[in-house]
C-alpha cells in the first residue's frame, strides 16, 4: 500500500507539471497534521487554471469524499483531473477547487466508541485549514460535498446533518443500508462487508443511538428546515453489488413525502468504477449550476 502511494505521488507530480506546461490546472497533494486525529492525513486539490491566473479572485469548493478502500487521490489517479478539465474546456463547468482528503474506513464520522472522531476533523480542523489556505468563497454559497459509494454516505450524512454549511450535496451510490441496526445484531451481520467495518465505526454489536444519530435518514427527517435548502443530487447502479439501489430508493421515496426537492436516477450498472466514471460528468455538472446560481 505504501508503494503503491509513493507511485501515485510521483505521478501526480509528472501531472502537475504537465497541466501547468498545458495551461490547465494543477494538483496539490499533501497532509495535514491532524490535532485531534493525532495523525496525519494526506488529502489532494484539484486548482482550475483561472486560480493561479487572478490572484485576487475566490472560488467555490466541492469536497469529494472517496469509497471504501478507495484514498484521496481516487477520483484525480483514474483520470477524473483531467476529465474536469475537459468539462471546463467544453465550458459545461465553469471554476471550483475539488478537494479530496483521506477518509480511510471512517465513513466520514466520529466513531461509536470515540476514538476516531473523523467529523470533527472535518469540519472543525480540515474545511477551515482548506479554506485559510485556498482563496475559497465565504458561506455556504461557495461550498458543497459529493461522494462515492461510503464517501456518498459521508457527504449526505455531513450535509443533511449541517445544511447551513453547503448549498449542494451529490452522491453515486451512497452506501445507504435499509436494515434497521437491531436488525443487523439480530442477523449478525453476516456479509463480510458489514462485519468488520461497520462493527469499527458503529459498534460491536452496533451502537443503536449512534448509528441512527448518523442516519442520513433520520437526519433529513430532523433538520426539515435545513435541508430542503439544499441543492440534492444521487445515483445508483440497478444492479449495485452491496444492494445500495434499495437505500437510495428509500431515500427518493422518503424525499418525495417530505416534499423535498431533489434530483434523484437509477441508471444500469454496478458498484464498480465504470459506472462512477460514466456518471461523474452530470455530478459536476450539477454542482456548477448551483455554484453559478449562488453567484448571481
Amino acid at each position: 500500500m505504501s508503494g503503491m502511494r509513493r507511485w501515485s505521488q510521483i505521478t501526480f507530480l509528472v501531472l502537475s507539471a504537465s497541466c501547468a506546461a498545458s495551461g490547465q490546472g494543477r494538483i496539490d497533494c499533501t497532509v495535514l497534521q491532524s490535532k485531534i486525529l493525532k495523525e496525519a492525513v494526506h488529502y489532494c486539490v484539484q486548482v482550475p487554471a483561472a486560480y493561479d491566473a487572478s490572484p485576487a479572485k475566490r472560488f467555490p469548493v466541492l469536497y469529494f469524499l472517496h469509497g471504501l478502500g478507495d484514498n484521496e487521490q481516487t477520483l484525480f489517479r483514474s483520470g477524473g483531473w483531467a476529465f474536469i478539465d475537459d468539462l471546463r474546456d467544453q465550458h459545461k463547468i465553469g471554476d471550483f477547487l475539488t478537494v479530496a482528503p483521506e477518509g480511510k474506513a471512517s465513513f466520514y464520522v466520529n466513531s461509536a466508541d470515540g476514538r476516531v472522531r473523523y467529523s470533527d476533523f472535518f469540519l472543525q480542523e480540515f474545511m477551515p485549514y482548506i479554506e485559510r489556505t485556498y482563496r475559497i468563497l465565504p458561506g455556504r454559497e461557495g461550498r458543497a460535498v459529493s461522494g462515492i459509494s461510503m464517501g456518498g454516505y459521508g457527504a449526505l450524512r455531513l450535509a443533511f446533518a449541517r445544511p447551513g454549511l453547503f448549498s449542494s450535496v451529490s452522491a453515486q451510490s451512497p452506501a445507504l443500508i435499509t436494515s434497521s441496526p437491531e436488525e443487523l445484531n439480530a442477523a449478525g451481520r453476516p456479509r463480510s462487508y458489514l462485519s468488520g467495518v461497520v462493527g469499527a465505526v458503529f459498534g460491536n454489536p452496533i451502537n443503536v443511538a449512534h448509528w441512527k444519530a448518523n442516519s442520513p435518514f433520520v437526519l433529513a427527517r430532523q433538520n426539515a428546515a435545513g435541508v430542503p435548502r439544499l441543492a440534492i443530487y444521487f445515483n445508483c447502479g440497478k444492479e449495485d453489488n452491496y444492494g445500495f439501489d434499495k437505500g437510495a430508493e428509500a431515500l427518493h421515496r422518503q424525499l418525495q413525502e417530505e416534499g423535498i426537492k431533489h434530483e434523484y436516477h437509477l441508471y444500469p450498472g454496478d458498484h464498480s468504477v465504470s459506472y462512477f466514471a460514466s456518471h461523474i460528468a452530470e455530478t459536476m455538472e450539477f454542482h456548477w449550476r448551483v455554484f453559478a446560481a449562488g453567484k448571481r
